[in-house]
């Protein structure tokens, strides 16, 4: 094919946040499917925290990206070539193709959308991984009962604005955390949870006790850092607190300054018998054909909504995903490289 696939690639490993110049901008041709692959045009592309832990060197529960190589990243793609049974040109797919305009993939890699154009985006948001990262974590460690209150950090994101929404819907109470009036708003106008504070005011840890009078039962963590520290204050006896992501932490090149809280969070651990679980969503693959039913029927009813944040062209993905870390995007962040 004559086309020419932009890529974005790993220039160098960051040391703290991000820069622009940790990224590059490089063309080549898109590789021809071999047997049992697709050949896709890139029309959406997700941007997420986790994406930072590949640009570091340092181990985790996944690869890192090599330098020089291609930002990983989940997309919607069109099929234009593909030799696997089940997947025509002009079909829809998901799959990790990366931060470029085509990619090549095994056909068993993608997920064919039963999603028109105008909704496909939502494939990689509350109809994808985000959305099973609330909807698994909720279920398997939260665990929420009627009455009881669930706290969730990052509440107008991705994951976090989920997370309350299906806590509302199992008859819990939901109070959010999110970083500005107008996201706090957001979260409880257009979300229906009960009360968000917004983490950057003077007081946030006395309204957030005022908004949670009898405890926390589920604190939901996507933050770290001082949102953690006002919620273990609150826990009740028993409270369950499923981890999937710190992401306040994500650019610390050190320990941060100040006493050490380690005891207090083993303390608060043990006598009030917490569990504090950190889990992927790949721990729970064998639930993702639940999960993605669930989902699309709470939204076709009306009881699930969602927010995207969209921005235009790869070459904005950089600068988009250094904001995504700083927390400036309102909603899922999804850039468009085509049309």
């Amino acid at each position: 094919m004559t086309q020419i696939n932009r890529q974005i690639v790993l220039a160098s490993r960051p040391v703290g946040e991000p820069k622009t110049s940790d990224f590059s901008l490089t063309e080549c041709a898109p590789r021809e499917p071999e047997a049992g692959e697709v050949l896709c045009r890139t029309i959406y592309l997700s941007l997420d925290p986790y994406m930072r832990g590949r640009m570091s060197a340092a181990k985790s529960y996944a690869k890192p990206v090599e330098v020089g190589d291609v930002m990983e990243g989940g997309v919607v793609g069109e099929v234009l070539d593909s030799s696997f049974d089940g997947i025509n040109r002009g079909d829809l797919v998901v799959g990790l193709g990366g931060w470029q305009e085509y990619f090549t993939l095994p056909g068993a890699s993608v997920r064919k959308l039963d999603l028109d154009r105008e909704s496909a985006s939502a494939a990689l948001g509350v109809l994808g991984m985000p959305g099973m990262t609330a909807y698994v974590g909720l279920k398997n460690i939260g665990k929420p009962q009627p009455g009881e209150t669930v706290a969730v950090a990052a509440a107008s994101g991705a994951v976090g604005s989920v997370v309350g929404q299906i806590a509302k819907i199992k008859g819990a109470r939901a109070v959010g955390i999110a970083g500005s009036v107008e996201k706090c708003r957001f979260v409880v106008d257009e979300l229906g949870f009960d009360d968000c504070i917004n983490h950057t005011d003077p007081d946030f840890e006395e309204k957030l006790r005022q908004a949670c009078p009898d405890g926390i039962d589920v604190y939901f963590e996507n933050v770290g850092g001082p949102v953690f520290k006002a919620a273990l204050g609150l826990l009740n006896p028993f409270a369950r607190v499923p981890v999937c992501g710190v992401i306040a932490h994500y650019n610390d090149t050190a320990l941060p300054e100040g006493p050490d809280s380690t005891s207090l969070i083993l303390r608060s651990a043990l006598v009030k018998r917490l569990t504090i679980r950190g889990f992927l969503v790949f721990d729970y693959a064998d639930q993702e054909t639940e999960a993605l039913e669930q989902l699309a029927q709470w939204i076709s009813e009306g009881r699930l909504k969602y927010r995207e944040d969209f921005v235009s062209g790869l070459e904005a993905a950089p600068q988009a995903f250094i904001g995504l870390l700083k927390g400036k995007n309102f909603g899922k962040l999804v850039v468009e490289v085509s049309s």
